[in-house]
């Protein structure tokens, strides 16, 4: 059996280490809910995502529909959804609507949800029911684990090469409402036995008790209580998954966003803080994920791009997401199955690849959004097409709104000033009192002064490290800098009262901006010359709002 698991485990790895060499991200879209639940419902959807740039496409699989009755499976739609994404050249990530939906036991089947006694309910603090199925309850696991291993054992017979189904989602938004943590019968019990060594050894905790005494009776506290055991009931179906099919595995997290409490949101979910308890709960799931609708989305997806601590070495879970750039090993490989679809999904998703190096993105509803929201998410999928297509020494992503403007990053002496393109005054838009549109970028380092800017909306200046000192040290004893404007001459006169100091070292200048289309073979074709107004007279390189453009951009050194 050991020497079985070697060769999966060995499968595994290899077929991970190919779809990394051919550089496959996910440029994804979620659908919405109630899509997929009939034939002409993915007859009618799958091809309109492929129109859209899609790659990748997250389906919903309910076990109502899977399961009517019980013991009896129907994998009509499962099978329809894999047929139609193989024709279209689509890969698909199952998400696996079972005993959970945004905490929910909604997608249960009716014979499971009328069955309350069999299969036992969450209860809140004051007593009342939930349409919770209880995670404490064996029986509610066993149901759960016997139709997710059919579907995993189906979905290997029918993608036995993993060509179709990259990736599986177990459960969707797991966690408690209404209460921080389940108060049933067999919840209580759980409640009175002693925390598992095995999560104090992960925590580092001295403290050994009850769930009570060493973490001690507030709702973060019994938040914690509630993680370990639906991280624990997941482990249960990750392994069985591994055993049947070994494909990467996942769970997603509702956000703990604007102030809210332990069960005011999702309570005890794979959420950024509970990390550690999910890890060691629930070690075959290979990672977690936001779903981001909030504001604040580079905050939120940096809590999900954990970084290793120093003393940890890379298990081969993570080896097998890793782009062999050792300096940004990560323990959790950053994937977003679900944003807000919406006009800014473009710039997110240039900004998750470029500074994350994110596995992949995806928009909820996409099937629903309008053109003007789907628009951005197909222009930039084909930027990001083309540049995964090159190979970089390093990246970076952008992403500005009206108040988060300006980044400057330093790369190895270059010092880049990147801003919002409104920061420029001559766009009326600027200035006429609406709500700025985000701007974003990846940007790329193909070598020493040679640089890709793909994006939307930003504009970027280059100097030397001895220039930008002077710069700010000018500005700092009284010096102005002229506003200049489109022309590049200065928008008035005036002069400054402040001496200036001779100016020593060397400057950075544009030798060229082209804008450039990248082949399958990642060879880059000339397109246009960006010079005089379009670089500011040689100043910066930018990319206006609306347009969505790939620039070579190559520096050179002066005195």
């Amino acid at each position: 059996m050991k020497r079985f698991t070697s060769i999966l485990v060995g499968m595994f790895i290899t077929i991970c280490v190919s779809a990394q060499q051919n550089n496959f991200r996910i440029l994804g879209g979620e659908l919405s809910n109630s899509a997929a639940t009939s034939v002409e419902d993915i007859d009618e959807v799958l091809p309109r995502m492929k129109a859209l740039g899609l790659n990748t496409v997250l389906v919903p699989v309910y076990w109502e529909l899977m399961e009517p009755v019980e013991g009896h499976w129907d994998f009509t739609l499962v099978d329809s959804t894999i047929d139609v994404a193989r024709q279209q050249g689509l890969k698909i990530v199952p998400l696996w609507f079972g005993v959970w939906k945004n905490s929910m036991s909604c997608y249960a089947p009716a014979w499971f949800k009328r069955d309350v006694k069999r299969f036992p309910r969450a209860v809140t603090s004051e007593g009342k029911p939930l349409e919770i199925a209880s995670c404490f309850s064996d029986n509610v696991l066993q149901a759960d684990l016997k139709a997710f291993s059919a579907l995993m054992q189906h979905i290997a017979q029918k993608d036995p090469q993993r060509e179709v189904v990259v990736m599986m989602q177990i459960e969707n938004e797991i966690g408690m409402l209404e209460s921080a943590r389940d108060h049933s019968p067999l919840a209580e019990k759980a409640y009175r036995q002693l925390v598992p060594p095995t999560l104090l050894k992960a925590l580092n905790s001295k403290k050994k008790g009850t769930w009570a005494e060493v973490f001690g009776t507030d709702d973060y506290a019994d938040e914690k209580f509630m993680a370990w055991h639906y991280a624990c009931y997941v482990e249960h179906l990750a392994k069985a998954a591994r055993r049947i099919h070994n494909i990467p595995l996942y769970v997603n997290a509702a956000m703990n966003s604007r102030g809210r409490k332990p069960g005011e949101y999702p309570s005890a979910g794979p959420l950024a803080h509970l990390a550690d308890i999910w890890k060691a709960g629930a070690p075959s799931i290979d990672f977690l994920a936001p779903d981001i609708y909030d504001t604040g989305f580079k905050s939120w997806a940096a809590q999900y791009a954990m970084p290793l601590r120093p003393q940890e070495n890379l298990k081969a879970t993570d080896k097998k997401y890793s782009m062999g750039r050792e300096s940004r090993e990560i323990k959790n490989r950053l994937f977003i199955p679900e944003s807000r679809c919406c006009t800014n999904s473009g710039v997110r998703a240039l900004y998750a690849f470029g500074e994350h190096q994110a596995l992949g993105f995806s928009p909820f509803a996409i099937d629903q959004a309008s053109p003007e929201e789907t628009q951005s998410v197909t222009k930039a999928y084909n930027l990001l097409s083309q540049v995964f297509r090159v190979k970089p020494q390093n990246t970076w992503g952008l992403l500005f709104d009206q108040e988060d403007r300006e980044r400057i990053i330093d790369d190895e002496g270059v010092l880049m000033t990147c801003r919002h393109y409104f920061t420029l005054p001559w766009d009326p838009r600027a200035t006429d009192g609406s709500i700025w549109p985000e701007g974003g970028a990846m940007l790329v380092r193909l070598g020493k002064y040679d640089y890709l800017l793909a994006g939307s909306g930003v504009v970027i200046d280059f100097k030397t490290r001895t220039e930008k000192e002077q710069e700010a040290s000018r500005a700092g004893v009284g010096e102005q800098q002229k506003k200049l404007g489109e022309d590049g001459f200065a928008e008035a006169g005036g002069t400054s009262q402040t001496p200036i100091k001779p100016f020593t070292g060397s400057r950075l200048g544009l030798l060229s901006v082209d804008e450039v289309r990248i082949d399958e073979q990642g060879q880059m074709h000339y397109l246009r010359r960006d010079n005089g107004d379009q670089s500011h007279q040689g100043r910066h390189a930018r990319i206006s709002v609306g347009d969505w453009k790939i620039l070579h951009i190559q520096l050179y050194e002066y005195k």
